[in-house]
């Protein structure tokens, strides 16, 4: 496959691959950051870099963005603590949950901010989060859904990169576990937010006034909302 990579300002590097068979082109962001855009192998490379830059505010938007380093004894959620540690009997990184900690054992080759290291201390964040959200967030879920008067038909917790969570059509309802990085009164905005979408699907007037009779204080607590993201 046939491929040439330019530097775009704004962008950086987008490299333009020409793929037969399609007759569209395509975008796609890899989770180190690349970006891509596949044509068909007829169009010249010029219109894979013109298709980049239409794109550049999406392409902005849907970068992963850079992480801290994770610190040994970072607190993880509501309930669990990071813990990095050297053993010298390991021979391999290993990572694991015991009761409330969330532990990395590495070898005494290595060091804590080792990109190996620090990708085993992600995932297992990660674990520890999907573990808290899937005990906590649904039954508060339901005590705001029946204090409040709302129905919904599910609730599912999945890791998401850009949104705090979701509700379709059907009410069904996703949150991100990421949400329990957030204080208890930010985490009640985001599900009354999805609750409320249960009634009202669109954004505007009508949205937030019903939003503000279950959250007074709701435009404050969106502005907020605008400083956090879902990050570890």
């Amino acid at each position: 496959m046939a491929f040439k990579a330019f530097q775009v300002e704004d962008l950086g590097q987008v490299t333009v691959y020409k793929r037969k068979g399609t007759a569209n082109l395509r975008l796609s962001i890899r989770p180190d950051g690349t970006i891509r855009v596949s044509i068909p192998s007829w169009s010249p490379y010029a219109a894979g870099v013109t298709f980049a830059r239409t794109r550049a505010a999406w392409i902005k938007e849907h970068l992963p963005t850079e992480t801290t380093a994770m610190q040994n004894g970072q607190q993880i959620g509501k309930a669990h603590r990071l813990l990095l540690k050297a053993d010298p009997a390991s021979t391999r990184i290993i990572s694991r949950l015991r009761q409330s900690l969330a532990i990395v054992s590495y070898p005494l080759s290595h060091e804590s901010s080792d990109k190996s290291v620090q990708l085993a201390a992600q995932k297992v964040a990660i674990r520890a989060l999907r573990v808290e959200a899937e005990q906590l967030l649904p039954i508060r879920l339901r005590e705001l859904a029946d204090k409040h008067g709302f129905q919904y038909r599910s609730v599912s917790i999945k890791l998401l990169k850009t949104r705090w969570g979701s509700c379709d059509q059907r009410q069904n309802i996703t949150l991100n576990l990421h949400l329990m990085n957030l204080p208890w009164q930010l985490i009640d905005y985001v599900l009354l937010h999805e609750l409320t979408h249960t009634q009202v699907m669109q954004h505007g007037p009508k949205f937030w006034a019903a939003m503000e009779r279950v959250s007074p204080n709701v435009h404050q607590l969106r502005k907020v909302m605008r400083s956090h993201q879902p990050t570890l």
